[in-house]
C-alpha cells in the first residue's frame, strides 16, 4: 500500500484507570461473576495491596471479569492484544489497558509495566497470550522470572477453573457452568522474590499454572447439557486416532466423527469422549491433543514438517481503527518458520518471514469474527497480519503445535533445551 499508514502508538504511557470508570468496570463484571457463582479462594493473600504483578490463566472473557472482582477495590493496568483495541482504543486506554502485539519481544512493554508498579497499581498479565485451546496450560515465556525480579513487587497468580468448560475457545457458546472457581495466590513476597533466582521464580510460576479444565469438570461432576456441545471440537482434534488421517474430522450436535474412516465419538455431559463402536482411543480431550503434538514432533525430528503452500487472504492491523485488506497471497510453514507472500491492492508485493527462533508459539483463531474463517496471527512490532488460508486442507492448530515444537527442537539442537512449561 502506497499511502502512509498510521501505526498504533505503543510508547504512550499507561493511564491509571480513571476514577469515574472504576465503578463501571466493577458493575460490568459482577453480574456475570454472580451468575456463575464464582468462588475465589485467597492463599497467602491476607493484607495484599498493590503494587503487585498478577499473572492470570486465560480460557475465556470471563477471566477478566473474575480478575476485576478479585482485585477490587484496587486498580490495575491490563496487558491486552491489539485486536482487543479495535474501535475502542481511547476507552481501553482510559480503563488502564496496555497494548501488546502477541509473541513479540518488546522492551517497551517492560517499561510500561515498570511504570504501573511505580504508580502503585496492579500489573495484570495473561502470560499464555491466548485462550487455551483445550483447557490446559499453554507454553509460558521463559522471560517471566526476569520480568518479575525486575519489577520487584509481590508475584500473585489467579488461576480460574470452569471458564473453558463454560465457553471453550472452539465453540464460544456459553454453557451456563456454575459454580466456577479461582485461586488468588501470593507466590512471592518482595523479600522472597529477591532471594530467588529467575529460574526458581519460573519454576514456581509453571507449577502454579498447571490446570486441566476437563479433569476439573469430571472431578466436580459438572454436566453440560448443551445439545451442540461437540460442535467445533474438530478445530482442536484435527487428526483421527483410528485411521491417522488429518484434516478430515467433523462434528455435529454431541458427536465428533472422521469423514475418512467414519468412526464416531460422543462427547458426554461430563466432557469425556466415548467411541460409538470399538476402542475409545482417548476419552480425555487433552490426551488426544497431546497425541497430535507428539505426531507433529515426529515430523519435526524427521525434518519433514511442511504445511505446503496455502492460498491465503491477508488482513493487516497497523492500528486499532480497523482491519485493512492487504491482499491475496500464499502462506507456507516449514522447518524454517513462516513465510507469507502476496500482492496488495496497488500491485505492490508484500512479505513477512518469521524464523523458528523468533517465535516460541503463535496465535490462532477459529472462525474469527464469525465471518473470516480460521487464521494464523503473525506480528512484528509495527503490524499484525491475520492470515486466512482457504480452499485447502489445513489446520491452524497443527501450525500452532508445530511452531512450538520447531522452537523447542531448535533450542535443543543449540544445546539450550527448554524447561518444562517454558519457552
Amino acid at each position: 500500500m502506497k499511502q502512509q499508514i498510521e501505526r498504533f502508538d505503543m510508547k504512550r504511557p499507561p493511564i491509571r484507570t480513571r476514577w469515574f470508570l472504576r465503578p463501571l468496570t466493577y458493575l460490568l463484571s459482577v453480574p456475570e461473576v454472580l451468575t456463575h457463582r464464582a468462588r475465589i479462594r485467597r492463599i497467602r493473600a491476607d493484607g495484599l495491596k498493590p503494587p503487585y504483578v498478577l499473572l492470570c490463566n486465560h480460557n475465556a472473557f470471563l477471566d477478566f471479569k473474575v480478575a476485576t472482582k478479585a482485585i477490587w477495590p484496587h486498580r490495575a493496568n491490563y496487558v491486552v492484544a491489539i485486536d482487543g483495541f479495535i474501535g475502542r482504543e481511547e476507552l481501553l486506554r482510559q480503563v488502564g489497558c496496555i497494548c501488546k502485539r502477541k509473541f513479540t519481544s518488546d522492551i517497551t512493554l517492560v517499561r510500561q509495566l515498570k511504570r504501573v508498579v511505580q504508580n502503585g497499581d496492579v500489573a495484570m498479565i495473561y502470560p499464555e497470550a491466548r485462550y487455551s485451546l483445550c483447557g490446559t496450560t499453554a507454553v509460558l515465556p521463559a522471560s517471566l522470572g526476569k520480568l518479575c525480579k525486575l519489577l520487584g513487587v509481590p508475584v500473585v497468580t489467579l488461576i480460574c477453573h470452569g471458564h473453558h468448560i463454560d465457553s471453550p475457545f472452539w465453540n464460544l457458546h456459553k454453557r451456563g457452568v456454575r459454580p466456577t472457581e479461582a485461586e488468588l495466590t501470593v507466590l512471592f513476597t518482595p523479600e522472597e522474590l529477591k532471594a530467588a533466582s529467575a529460574d526458581e521464580v519460573n519454576a514456581r510460576i509453571v507449577e502454579a499454572f498447571q490446570y486441566d479444565e476437563y479433569a476439573w469438570q469430571k472431578a466436580r461432576g459438572i454436566r453440560v447439557t448443551y445439545p451442540k456441545r461437540a460442535e467445533g471440537l474438530e478445530k482442536v482434534l484435527y487428526q483421527c486416532p483410528a485411521c491417522q488421517t488429518e484434516f478430515q474430522m467433523a462434528s455435529e450436535g454431541t458427536h465428533l466423527f472422521c469423514k475418512a474412516c467414519k468412526k464416531r465419538w460422543e462427547l458426554t455431559e461430563l466432557g469425556e469422549l466415548r467411541a460409538e463402536q470399538g476402542e475409545t482411543e482417548f476419552s480425555h480431550i487433552p490426551d488426544w491433543y497431546e497425541w497430535e503434538r507428539k505426531n507433529v514432533r515426529r515430523e519435526v525430528d524427521a525434518g519433514t514438517y511442511d504445511s505446503g503452500e496455502l492460498p491465503v487472504t491477508v488482513r493487516s492491523l497497523p492500528n486499532a481503527k480497523r482491519f485493512l485488506l492487504l491482499g491475496e497471497g500464499t502462506l507456507r510453514h516449514t522447518m524454517n518458520g513462516f513465510t507469507v507472500r502476496g500482492t496488495d491492492a496497488d500491485g505492490d508485493p508484500f512479505c513477512m518471514e518469521k524464523s523458528v527462533p523468533s517465535m516460541y508459539s503463535c496465535h490462532i483463531e477459529y472462525e474469527y469474527l464469525g465471518k473470516f474463517g480460521d487464521c494464523v496471527d503473525l506480528n512484528t512490532l509495527e503490524d499484525t497480519w491475520y492470515i486466512y488460508p482457504h480452499d485447502c486442507a489445513f489446520s491452524v492448530t497443527k501450525m500452532a503445535l508445530a511452531t512450538e515444537e520447531l522452537y523447542f527442537a531448535d533450542r535443543e539442537k543449540a544445546g539450550h533445551p527448554c524447561k518444562p512449561g517454558l519457552a
